[in-house]
């Protein structure tokens, strides 16, 4: 493959072995100015170590942004709002991050009239497509460099041989083992490769990090309430919250119940089978905590059809299209469907279990009490009217039986 002319490039820097690696890389191998940025999304790590590593790399712009509070509001609540989840399984944290990082790439590419933006995907992974979707549909000309299809770094041990060369320091190493393929940010943390390549292996205990085992978590469950306004979080026992502290105060008390662990074998876009670990503590309380308080303010037949489209929402997440006009326009859908998804919702918390004790909208629950319930409803509801509806629902059925009699 023949190179570019690049004389600016606008990395999604993380300072980690990967990234520092393809610092060093670009501007050899490309003879270009590097400017770096770093995403502060929540990842439970100190974002600033990132600057002291590019500089003493030689880069002079260098970007470290805090879009906590960003990726909560615009992203990950607009994405709840549709109930979204990959395959019965996964909650997007990983996708859903991959907009925002590739939005504010672009926006640092204006700024510093680069030629071009760069990312740390491998060719194998889902993250690749995501990022250069997002790139391509808010710059169309944008020039991508992706090193992974180009090296011939393409193992884990060749990067470390790479790093040593080069005198690049490495976090975490173990002996010649690199630790687990990680991703995290507020949404979730996941992990890959090592033992998790064998899908029959179990994931080892200290490989979690957010969350304490169900079996070891406390014997008293936790309580908490949340309120809903337009389908979003916006108090927790009775304490209004942003997007961002909902979430982060949401993964402390449900990862410390034992709760948002998931071992997914999924379906990458590129086509190939994958295994992952995930921690999704606030996540898990979300989605739960959402359907339930739609299950009394949504009409039958929205909520219906929210559930019919969320499996397309999801994939186009999970695919890469946040930015594509048919993920646009489901998003506009979805969120007219929230107006009236008001009110609070009463959870219990217990030993990985998120279990629904309450739900109440004062201003709009389409639970009516005097026509479900048991006892004398005194005329909300006819039973008498069934009879017709019964039938004329059989009627096609009743015709095909004659005819087969």
């Amino acid at each position: 493959m023949s190179k570019i002319n690049v004389k600016k490039v606008v990395l999604a820097y993380s300072g980690g072995l990967d990234t520092s690696i393809i610092l060093k890389w670009l501007q050899d191998e490309y003879d270009c100015e590097v400017v770096t940025f770093t995403a502060d999304i929540g990842q439970g790590e100190e974002v600033e170590p990132a600057r002291a590593k590019a500089k003493a790399a030689g880069v002079k712009e260098i970007y470290i942004d805090d879009l906590r509070e960003e990726y909560a509001r615009d992203f990950v609540f607009p994405m709840f709002r549709a109930n979204a989840i990959y395959e019965g399984e996964y909650l997007l944290g990983t996708s859903i991050a991959r907009p925002l990082i590739s939005k504010r790439q672009i926006e640092i590419a204006n700024e510093t009239s680069a030629d071009a933006v760069s990312h740390g995907a491998t060719g194998k992974g889902n993250d690749q497509v995501r990022f250069e979707l997002g790139y391509y549909g808010l710059k169309p000309d944008v020039q991508v460099i992706a090193p992974w299809r180009e090296w011939d770094l393409n193992s884990r041990e060749k990067l470390m041989a790479y790093a040593k060369t080069h005198d690049i320091p490495v976090e975490q190493k173990r002996g010649k083992k690199s630790p687990y393929s990680m991703d995290a940010n507020l949404l979730h943390i996941s992990y890959e490769g090592g033992v998790l390549e064998d899908p029959w292996e179990g994931p080892e205990d200290e490989m979690w990090r957010w969350t304490v085992s169900p079996e070891n978590a406390p014997d008293m469950a936790t309580v908490i309430e949340l309120n809903f306004e337009k389908g979003d979080i916006v108090a927790i026992d009775g304490q209004a919250m942003s997007p961002a502290q909902v979430m982060a105060h949401l993964n402390k008390v449900a990862g410390a119940n034992g709760i948002g662990r998931d071992d997914i074998v999924e379906n990458r876009y590129v086509g190939m089978k994958s295994r992952g670990c995930y921690e999704t503590p606030a996540g898990t309380v979300m989605l739960k905590a959402h359907r339930a308080i739609e299950s009394i303010t949504l009409d039958r037949e929205v909520a219906h059809l929210k559930d019919e489209l969320m499996p397309r929402y999801a994939t186009l997440i999970y695919n890469g299209y946040w930015w594509a006009p048919e993920r646009k326009m489901l998003q506009e859908m979805i969120d007219a469907s929230q107006v009236t998804v008001n009110g609070r919702v009463r959870l219990r918390l217990y030993k990985g279990n998120v279990i629904v004790e309450g739900r109440e909208s004062a201003t709009d629950s389409l639970f009516d009490v005097n026509i479900a319930t048991f006892e004398d409803d005194e005329g909300a509801y006819n039973q008498q009217d069934a009879e017709g509806f019964i039938k004329l629902n059989a009627l096609r059925m009743r015709i095909a039986a004659r005819k087969n009699t």
